[in-house]
């Protein structure tokens, strides 16, 4: 059910104040800033304690929007005539003079970009009459926000962020973020658009990232785009992949319809195997089994392929060490 317009409105009205605005998308929860406000775009990197080097994601209502501030190729046209509005993030060249503060590239002359579907997230852009930058409304590193209760609990200290409410997001997993400078598209993050959607577009012309990201801790080079942290997304509880057998004092993230018995708390990500459910439960579950007694979660195999290669490199980032 669409969001009160009073509520919208309101919560627009707190972006142009230079407030922080928590809001649902197709995706996850984004914390969104007035793009060309310098002093908000800080806040937010403050309040998710996000290195300097990681750049936002500005979101925009439509492609004529996106055209004022990015040059866009034949090729970045192609992929948002396809993808638009929807889940697809494009790393684009800035024009100058778009009126994005530094802070949202972290000073690289791209900037990466989308337009979302949400209907919630459409009427807050057109409302606020702005570009919105907006990573995901959760603690630097730590798991998306997929609720408002995630959200709430995330920054419970923070009682300025105006959270607005829950409404369907069907995807629960962040946008697939590509580089649209060259001629040769590059996959930069595995998201909710599968490579092999992307690769059926484009005749299967796909270049992976270049290189191996900076850890959080110790990274000096800007990254390109955002949620290529070498460790990002992770629960407080450790996490134990690829596991066969549960251990008396884990909490299990299941897939499938065998999943391994005898954990006290077991949330199934899909029952049927079905990748676009087990997407929409991702971070969900992980939350629920997040704040169980458990000591550890332990994760039954998942496919590698489609949105199963997105959700795997999830778990990869956040096991890694810093």
């Amino acid at each position: 059910m669409p969001i009160d317009p009073t509520l919208i409105a309101q919560a627009a009205q707190h972006l142009l104040r230079g407030g922080l605005v928590a809001f649902p998308t197709e995706t996850v929860y984004g914390l969104g800033a007035d793009a060309g406000n310098g002093q908000a775009v800080a806040a937010i990197y403050a309040t998710k304690r996000r290195p300097a080097i990681n750049p936002l994601i500005c979101h925009v209502p439509d492609l004529p929007a996106a055209r004022a501030l990015a040059d866009f190729s034949p090729l970045a046209e192609r992929l948002a005539a396809a993808f638009w509005p929807g889940p697809l993030t494009l790393v684009l060249p800035l024009r100058p003079g778009a009126g994005i503060h530094p802070l949202v590239t972290a000073g690289l002359t791209t900037i990466a970009l989308r337009c979302p579907a949400h209907p919630d997230a459409q009427a807050l852009l057109r409302a606020v009459g702005r570009p919105i930058a907006a990573p995901s409304a959760n603690p630097s590193g730590q798991l998306s926000s997929t609720r408002f209760s995630h959200v709430q609990r995330a920054f419970s200290d923070q009682p300025n962020i105006v959270i607005l409410p829950d409404s369907q997001s069907p995807l629960g997993l962040e946008s697939t973020i590509v580089d649209g400078c060259g001629d040769t598209p590059r996959l930069l993050r595995e998201g909710a658009i599968a490579r092999e959607e992307l690769q059926e577009l484009l005749g299967g012309t796909l270049l992976g990232a270049s290189a191996q990201p900076p850890s959080s801790a110790t990274g000096k080079a800007t990254l390109k785009a955002p949620g290529m942290m070498r460790r990002h997304y992770a629960p407080r509880k450790p996490l134990r992949l690829n596991a066969h057998d549960v251990r008396p004092d884990e909490a299990l993230l299941a897939f499938g319809a065998n999943p391994i018995a005898g954990a006290a708390h077991s949330l199934n990500l899909s029952d049927t195997g079905n990748l676009l459910e087990a997407a929409a439960n991702f971070y969900a579950m992980l939350h629920q089994l997040d704040n169980t007694a458990a000591a550890s979660i332990a994760v039954m195999p998942l496919p590698n392929h489609g949105l199963g290669r997105a959700l795997n490199d999830r778990l990869a980032r956040a096991i890694a060490e810093d």
